[in-house]
């Protein structure tokens, strides 16, 4: 650094190659939690085990991921070294996601095909896949604040990580789309090499764009080269008296049940319950994935503060409620409306997911001593939440709507399990996500770069 001001080098806007190899250090975890959110409960119970069976692998994955990210996030804030972290949990993500959907490992060793070693066997990799998936994502998510003080190019790098986390679903339902329509599951060993298929595809492609990250992107400088008082480590108390790290939390565990719970039940929610296309399983999703990738794109334009985090946020909020009432409600007659309505849902949950990472980064300001730490509390919130959320649907999820359906062809709306998933649940969250955001302070928190830019976020 030379002449200017201290803070300049902190504050001014970053350039968009440094966004574009931040935004791609997540895609690894994007495409494979994609495919274990949108296909694992479905491949469980396509497989022969029972909902409540695929439901404890589910909890078991996200009970892992909660605890790993408080783990990481502490050992993050001691020690730094962010890339090391990220390229160890990417490792571990590669090596054990194979085994989630590529059959089970000790029934073959074993020649044991009991539904209780197979459970046993998909819980224990998933719970391995969810301890290298949270070192990646805290150390991503906690990059942010140590890359730049500014608060417009904060949200900038968190809505380049969105933009590409809509690339990554997109690359997974491309994949699927062919991979369904070259293999037929015509067997339960047909299902288990279609999904193999999926996710060996999905790790090689994830793995290009990690290299790619790691390459371009330098460590974080800021957290060595701000002053004593900001760079040193935060005790947890810290964030405990303060307000608005609850209603962050809050608005960031809504968020993620809104995006995780309706992505977990959309598949179920085409294929039984309006009976669409098998196809419908990868095309409804890749409409949702597109426009939130523009929307993701578009937002990178905006100069923020705090007063458009909260309106941004509560515009996305409301469009999920009248998207929650409308799935609801939506005969199988006109199942092809839901295409209509993935479109909103794509924009919603761009809206909704960038602000709320976001607010984050107020949260957190110049104190960058804690922000793995911040980051980390945040998501074993939403892992023990969505975890928590999936187990209890999934276990009042007895039998398929489809043959119920079938024996009752008059009745064009079935207000199944799966229904209540994708509609009503997130419907809800969003709504008390709005009223939590209402409440926020977010002004008054203070802006992370003095005074706000008013330009675009990049130069």
């Amino acid at each position: 650094m030379t002449g200017g001001s201290e803070e300049d080098p902190f504050t001014k806007p970053i350039g968009r190659w440094s966004v574009f190899f931040y935004g791609v250090g997540h895609m690894l975890n994007d495409i494979t939690a994609s495919c274990w959110f949108t296909y694992l409960l479905l491949f469980l119970t396509q497989i022969g085990l029972s909902p409540r069976d695929a439901a404890i692998v589910m909890l078991s994955g996200q009970v892992a991921d909660a605890f790993a990210t408080i783990f990481t996030g502490e050992l993050i804030d001691r020690f730094g070294h962010f890339k090391i972290w990220h390229a160890a949990g990417s490792i571990l993500v590669a090596i054990s996601f194979s085994s989630v959907f590529g059959g089970c490992l000790p029934c073959s060793i074993l020649h044991n095909d009991s539904l209780t070693l197979e459970t046993f066997s998909y819980s224990m990799f998933a719970a391995i896949f969810n301890i290298g998936w949270a070192a990646t994502q805290v150390s991503h998510m906690a990059m942010v604040n140590c890359i730049s003080l500014n608060s417009t190019s904060r949200v900038a790098l968190t809505s380049s990580r969105n933009a590409f986390t809509m690339v990554a679903n997109l690359g997974l339902y491309a994949i699927a789309l062919v991979v369904f329509g070259v293999i037929k599951a015509g067997s339960k060993e047909d299902t288990e090499t279609q999904y193999r298929w999926i996710a060996y595809s999905s790790i090689t492609i994830g793995c290009c764009f990690v290299v790619i990250f790691l390459m371009g992107t330098k460590e974080p400088r800021l957290r060595i080269d701000l002053k004593q008082t900001s760079r040193a480590r935060i005790p947890w108390v810290y964030w405990f008296r303060k307000l608005l790290y609850y209603q962050v939390a809050m608005v960031y565990l809504l968020t993620r049940l809104v995006l995780n719970v309706s992505q977990a039940y959309l598949a179920f929610f085409v294929i039984d319950d309006l009976q669409m296309d098998q196809s419908a399983k990868a095309l409804v999703p890749a409409i949702i994935y597109i426009c939130s990738f523009v929307v993701s794109v578009l937002l990178q334009e905006i100069p923020w503060n705090g007063r458009r985090l909260k309106a941004y946020y509560t515009a996305g909020g409301i469009i999920w409620i009248f998207c929650g009432a409308a799935i609801l409600l939506l005969p199988r007659d006109i199942s092809s409306f839901m295409y209509a309505i993935s479109v909103f849902i794509g924009i919603a949950n761009a809206l909704m997911m960038v602000t709320a990472i976001s607010m984050q980064s107020v949260l957190v300001g110049a104190e960058v001593g804690g922000c793995a730490f911040v980051c980390g509390s945040l998501s074993f919130l939403d892992k023990m939440s969505c975890g928590l959320a999936l187990y209890v649907l999934q276990s009042h999820q007895t039998t398929s709507p489809r043959g119920q359906l079938n024996n009752n062809n008059q009745q064009s709306v079935y207000l199944s399990v799966t229904r209540y998933g994708l509609g009503l649940v997130p419907a809800l969250c969003s709504f008390v996500g709005v009223a939590v955001t209402f409440f926020m302070e977010l002004e008054a928190a203070g802006s992370l770069s003095k005074p706000l830019l008013r330009e675009p976020l990049l130069e």
